[in-house]
């Protein structure tokens, strides 16, 4: 009976230390967020923040986990430089008063294994408004140059920029903001 209880607490410890949470600090050299509009209907633009720094932690026994997101607003990057500073200036991102743009998950939701979306609140210019990221790709696996154990993922959701106070030229340059992130994190 010893050897039994014994061993029952030995597997109970050690499904107890496999639920331990990891935490991943995002590569800002592999990180990038972007997003994308419609341009007068004449195309759909492209551009993104060169700065996006976070981590994540995560626990894949017990299927939960958290992100933290900052991007540096200032290193919006259109392929123009005058145009990175009109998106800078009041009527769209207002740098000079909201230098960052955030976002933190509140809920991981799997289906299975497989990590599918995250609901969280994103903060663009003092307005934050619950999003949902659909994950498109989730991966963790050891790192073939780092040899450390590395998770990267694909997510997507769409906004409303006049929602966040950043309407200007709206309906004519889209409202519909489509966001994508690309992200790869080291683990701690």
């Amino acid at each position: 009976m010893k050897k039994l209880v014994a061993l029952l607490f030995a597997a109970g410890f050690s499904l107890a230390a496999s639920a331990t949470p990891e935490t991943f600090v995002m590569d800002g050299t592999h990180t990038f967020s972007r997003f994308e509009y419609s341009h007068f209907g004449f195309s759909t633009q492209l551009s993104r923040f060169n700065s996006t720094t976070g981590k994540i932690v995560l626990d894949r026994a017990a299927k939960t986990g958290s992100v933290e997101v900052t991007i540096d607003a200032k290193s919006v990057d259109t392929g123009y430089p005058t145009f990175n500073g009109h998106l800078q200036g009041e009527d769209f991102f207002d740098t000079a008063k909201y230098p960052v743009i955030t976002y933190k998950s509140t809920k991981f939701n799997f289906n299975g294994d497989k990590l599918a979306s995250v609901d969280g609140d994103l903060t663009i210019k003092g307005v934050t408004k619950p999003v949902t990221l659909t994950v498109t790709s989730f991966m963790c696996m050891p790192h073939p140059m780092m040899k450390k154990e590395a998770c990267g993922a694909n997510a997507v959701a769409k906004i409303k920029r006049t929602e966040f106070n950043a309407g200007k030229y709206a309906p004519y340059v889209g409202d519909d903001v489509a966001l994508t992130f690309a992200v790869e994190a080291i683990k701690e």
